[in-house]
């Protein structure tokens, strides 16, 4: 086997989201493309439009942008907007935080090295669970 575990650390924030499905379809059908420009990033926006059902895998983005903004301690908002973090994968499809300028200088200012996560959906339910690290 050739693959290596996320580098470990310290933690500093953790924080865990769960949001309906149907939420979030119910909004996609609402709002459309409004939505979807004030919440999600460009890439995000490009892999799920790829997928059978777009709305989970939205759903499961919505829950890792509310997880890192909990393991930061802001919440959604002036200090960490909705497209200041975006999903993206790594090597393996791993799911993988992306800050933009004012993520990571939040991340700099607690003292954090990177961010771990976390994704899942069902039929119904996604979640998300986002750790913020200082590497040891």
């Amino acid at each position: 086997m050739n693959f290596q575990l996320p580098p470990g650390g310290i933690l500093l924030g953790l924080g865990c989201d769960l949001i309906e499905v149907e939420r979030i379809r119910g909004v996609l059908e609402r709002q459309g493309e409004r939505f979807l420009a004030r919440v999600f990033t460009d890439e995000e926006r490009a892999y799920c439009q790829e997928m059978k059902h777009p709305h989970k895998h939205l759903a499961a983005r919505w829950a890792a942008k509310e997880a890192v903004s909990k393991c930061f301690s802001t919440g959604i908002g002036a200090e960490l907007g909705w497209k200041s973090v975006s999903v993206h994968h790594g090597a393996r499809m791993e799911p993988l935080a992306r800050l933009d300028a004012q993520g990571a200088a939040l991340l700099r200012h607690l003292g954090g090295t990177h961010v771990l996560l976390t994704l899942s959906h069902t039929e119904t339910t996604a979640m998300a669970v986002a750790a913020l690290v200082r590497a040891a």
